[in-house]
């Protein structure tokens, strides 16, 4: 086998491992921190580009991924107290298996919001982007919001 062969097959390796680990939700975790990262480098370049960096800033887009990362914890325990309930308490029962909802969700809902900021901030550096795409996020952000408000029973109270 020549390198280019063992490397990929080492990968495809790793990958399998990670996701009999992690199972889909592992990687849609992975994915939410890599829009993280990316969106504070691109919008730390975006404000160096015109000027405007400075180290306040740059402290207040990281206590705002904390708190992000606070409240995906907090609907993580939400959907383990769920399921505890489910599992544990007589007469609650569902038709199907619970397993996860108010975190998948949660999740998918800052993976787009990272996505759409990224997005701004690669037109703030000046690169050409399609209407489209940022329209598609928003209306992606949309269905997930409205999934989540369909679950809760309630569209008026939001946090």
């Amino acid at each position: 086998m020549d390198r280019v062969t063992e490397m990929k097959a080492a990968i495809a390796a790793a990958i399998a491992v990670l996701t009999a680990l992690w199972g889909w939700f592992g990687w849609v975790v992975v994915l939410y921190v890599v829009c993280m990262i990316g969106d504070y480098l691109t919008g730390t370049a975006a404000a160096m580009r015109k000027g405007e960096w400075t180290s306040q800033a740059a402290r207040d887009g990281i206590w705002h991924k904390c708190g992000s990362i606070v409240v995906v914890l907090v609907s993580g325990a939400a959907d383990l107290l769920l399921g505890m309930i489910i599992d544990h308490i007589p007469g609650i029962t569902l038709p199907f298996e619970y397993t996860v909802l108010i975190c998948p969700v949660v999740v998918i809902w800052y993976i787009l919001t990272e996505l759409g900021s990224i997005v701004e901030n690669a037109v703030a550096l000046g690169a050409p982007c399609p209407a489209w795409l940022g329209t598609i996020i928003d209306k992606t952000l949309d269905v997930v919001d409205g999934a989540g408000e369909s679950v809760a029973g309630k569209e008026d109270d939001k946090v």
